[in-house]
């Protein structure tokens, strides 16, 4: 059973993400099902760090994108929103180019808190980074659009 409010429509979502760090990062919401969001970055000039290796602090904006994606898709946007309250990751494996892949899945969906695991992984399907993002449930009024 989706944990969905509504059908996820993944180009209105990429479309939230034009001009803002998802589209400069190259970031692109790619797949969904009942409990997941996945979404892709490319390891190229624009998240390496200066040794050509893959930014952590990319990964995280990454991990932060999806999960905070996947929190606003089980709100009923009119009433409540999500908002970062704390995110933490573990940087396991090197990438130096190609594509990551993450995917956000819920470990709490509760009324005040939502709390997201986002696996990121390489081309290969080796495990880079995994990150744990806690979500901050407010009314809707609290965040201006």
């Amino acid at each position: 059973m989706s944990i969905w409010k509504k059908p996820v429509d993944l180009a209105e979502l990429n479309r939230l993400g034009e001009n803002t760090l998802l589209s400069t990062l190259g970031m692109q919401l790619t797949a969904v099902g009942d409990d997941w969001l996945q979404g892709t970055m490319p390891v190229d000039a624009r998240t390496h760090q200066p040794f050509g290796l893959l930014h952590g602090g990319a990964s995280v904006a990454l991990a932060e994108t999806l999960g905070s994606m996947a929190a606003l898709l089980t709100l009923d946007t009119h009433e409540s929103m999500a908002v970062g309250l704390e995110i933490n990751a573990n940087h396991l494996k090197a990438v130096r180019s190609g594509v990551v892949t993450g995917t956000a899945r819920k470990l709490h969906l509760g009324r005040a808190t939502q709390v997201w695991e986002i696996r990121i992984e390489n081309e290969a399907g080796q495990l880079t980074c995994v990150s744990r993002i806690t979500m901050a449930i407010v009314p809707a009024k609290v965040v201006s659009r």
